[in-house]
């Protein structure tokens, strides 16, 4: 996207402002119409049968505009304003310029945390770099930049070898060396399947890792980089090994990592009731089947337009469809919640033994009697944002010796009924003890964990951070013996399964 401008280093050191050039100041009222994408939020909201004035809702379409526009701001920078006031001579004492000690060797830096737009599906995918280059023609360029130039191509809608060929092509047309290598390590969100979410199984959420992600791991090089094999390789690998990343299966410039992208399993469509095996990309999208949606795929394809990207590109054909279907599942008249039987009578006996407790009739516990449901999965969508947050609710209540604990599958029902919608994880929580507290009684307690996708991919980009939120009803109110008690219980059992 025209940022890729040829640098020759004239040998003289290029000191403006301390050796730094400034990015001109973003045009950020005219550069990406805000006002277009704004609409644009407001017809997917209403395709989701929201409403965008209704509180928790109002701003959201500013707050998206806002970050799409942030997230791509690369196409709007050019590698040459980065790269040409950051490149120093270093040729050591016999060369009569700079320090002793020269260039020549590999330098390596790594472990650069980025994100960028999935260009299939329009959701962020987190990124781990690792840039390495040798040095040539007595120069070196300032490591920040590494960073840098790293981050224009991640802020633009990309696919993980693609990012990786103009990361490399970059640096090597920007600061002349022997040869550049690149190494991502990608992560990209699972599109979450209803019948998983009920009876699968996640780790604890803030495990580094991002168990249940898709993750690929892709290269490129060039000059003494171009030879898969060669030694200045074997030395970048080295120095990756050493803060324990393995790049052992690692795609390169001829591999493709197209079918990274879990969205790509939306591409078997079932159009007017019959599954089509045909390309989806040249499918219309009925609106008699799903009122509104063809209008949300247009606005989708307005919103590419909008931050300078062309929606007929044969790599975006499918992408606005794509990013409907995933909005489509988080449609909230869509999900039921299953009780399994528990009826309004067996709600009001439970209430009526649930209030005798609460009267202190059980004011003594024993450890037995206080009932865990932990790391009952979950996905929610983000209201402010309108990306995904996941991760894990602990349920911890009390019963009558006798009584038969709720079952499990009733919890997840539960949770699932009010996760799988716009949301906010505080509303969540509180939704969740209220309705287990009616349903079995006025003692619970409930503990929500959750990595939310916007805190990597808005401003803030804080990678590996998550969120707890706790509500509590009856006894764990007021009694900070039951309370620490079931937090004890949750600690013990995300301490097991984050070591495993």
């Amino acid at each position: 996207m025209g940022a890729l401008n040829d640098v020759h280093f004239n040998g003289e050191l290029l000191d403006n402002n301390n050796g730094f050039i400034r990015l001109n100041k973003e045009e950020e009222d005219d550069s990406v119409p805000i006002s277009d994408i704004k609409n644009a939020v407001k017809i997917l909201l209403q395709g989701l049968g929201e409403d965008s004035n209704r509180q928790g809702l109002i701003k959201t379409p500013l707050r998206v505009a806002k970050a799409l526009r942030q997230g791509t701001t690369g196409y709007r920078q050019k590698v040459k304003d980065i790269v040409q006031g950051a490149l120093f001579p270093e040729a050591g004492l016999d060369g009569g310029v700079g320090h002793a000690g020269g260039a020549g060797g590999l330098v390596v830096v790594r472990d650069l945390d980025l994100f960028s737009y999935c260009e299939c599906c329009l959701l962020p995918f987190r990124v781990k770099c690792h840039v390495g280059y040798v040095p040539s023609g007595q120069r070196v360029v300032g490591l920040s930049k590494l960073s840098r130039v790293s981050d224009v191509f991640a802020k633009r809608l990309q696919d993980p070898q693609r990012l990786a060929n103009e990361v490399c092509s970059a640096l090597h047309n920007g600061i002349r060396p022997a040869g550049v290598g690149v190494v991502l390590q990608c992560w990209h969100i699972q599109l979450p399947q209803i019948e998983w979410n009920c009876s699968g199984h996640i780790n604890h959420p803030t495990v580094v890792d991002m168990q249940g992600w898709s993750k690929i791991s892709v290269c490129a090089g060039s000059g003494v980089f171009e030879r898969e094999n060669g030694d200045v390789w074997c030395d970048f690998r080295a120095l990756l090994k050493l803060r324990g990343v393995k790049v052992d299966k690692v795609h390169n410039k001829s591999s493709s990592s197209q079918g990274w992208c879990p969205s790509r399993s939306l591409d078997v469509l079932a159009i007017n009731g019959h599954e089509n095996t045909q390309n989806p990309l040249n499918c219309k999208i009925s609106s008699k089947a799903e009122p509104g949606v063809a209008a949300m795929v247009a606005a989708v394809a307005a919103i590419l337009h909008s931050l300078g990207e062309d929606s007929s590109r044969k790599e975006l054909v499918g992408t606005p469809h794509r990013f409907v279907q995933w909005l489509m599942n988080f449609k909230s008249s869509d999900v039921e919640m299953n009780l399994n039987g528990f009826g309004l009578e067996g709600i009001s006996q439970i209430k009526c033994r649930s209030q005798r407790n609460m009267d202190g009739e059980y004011a003594n516990f024993k450890r037995d009697e206080l009932q865990s449901e932990l790391n009952l999965p979950f996905w929610s969508q983000c209201e402010h944002h309108l990306l995904p947050f996941y991760g894990a609710v602990h349920i911890g209540y009390f019963h009558d010796e006798g009584t038969k604990p709720i079952g499990r599958s009733i919890l997840q029902s539960i949770v699932h009924f009010h996760g799988w919608k716009l949301q906010v994880q505080e509303r969540l929580t509180r939704q969740i003890v209220e309705t287990v507290s009616s349903v079995y009684g006025g003692d619970v307690m409930v503990v929500v964990e959750a990595n939310h996708i916007c805190m990597i991919s808005r401003g803030i980009e804080k990678v590996g951070s998550s969120t707890a939120t706790i509500a509590t009803m009856g006894r764990f109110s007021t009694d900070p013996a039951a309370k620490e008690l079931f937090l004890q219980t949750v600690s013990e059992s995300t301490s097991g399964s984050s070591g495993g």
